[in-house]
């Protein structure tokens, strides 16, 4: 049977399509079942509709209390009994129920090499430090911001002239390779975590 993947969006879903596309291909080893976003009206979750794909929409905003969101997170992830649970552009970090729950099933991707550039402007981050090579991290989320263990990472050169805007569209063709990649490897052949050492066979 396919892994069970679910992925969390806040955006257009660029990297979901990309998954999507590539569960249709027999052999993948992973099937999208479910998606969920941190907000109303995102281009990721009407993907995954108009692939027929179940959604579900949970803004941060309608709970009194953070913790409160992540249970309600939690539990709606674990409805779909997921195998893999991939952060996609999600742009809320979760919490201790979260992880306690899907710890080491829970991966993200990061728009620079970790841990080099952590945070929300990994892209801006490498061009005002003058680096030459930067790219995008695949990892399994841990309590810290950008600091689980390295799953993958792809290289991508800053080219003379790049700005922000162009660096961080190469950086996001990149990712989607890598990625693709990467959760098919899992999801067919497992892995380990041996502390910040992920192993797949």
């Amino acid at each position: 049977m396919p892994a069970r993947l679910v992925v969390l969006v806040s955006g257009t879903g660029t990297n979901l399509q990309a998954l999507l596309d590539a569960c249709d291909e027999p052999g993948y080893g992973a099937s999208v079942v479910g998606v969920g976003a941190d907000r109303a009206a995102t281009g990721g979750v009407e993907r995954a509709r108009s692939a027929g794909v179940p959604t579900f929409e949970l803004a941060l905003q309608a709970f009194s209390t953070r913790e409160e969101w992540d249970a309600a997170l939690t539990a709606k992830v674990a409805a779909f009994e997921p195998d893999l649970v991939l952060s996609a552009g999600f742009l809320k970090l979760v919490g201790t129920s979260f992880l306690r729950r899907f710890g080491g099933r829970f991966v993200n991707t990061h728009n620079a090499l970790l841990p080099s550039f952590p945070g929300i402007h990994g892209p801006r981050d490498a061009i005002d430090h003058g680096v030459r090579i930067t790219g995008a991290t695949l990892f399994v989320v841990d309590e810290g911001v950008d600091t689980g263990a390295i799953v993958e990472q792809v290289a991508v050169r800053v080219e003379n002239g790049d700005d922000v805007e162009t660096l961080t569209q190469r950086i996001k063709a990149a990712e989607r390779v890598m990625l693709v990649e990467q959760i098919g490897r899992m999801a067919r052949e497992g892995f380990t975590i041996d502390g910040r050492k992920v192993t797949i066979p």
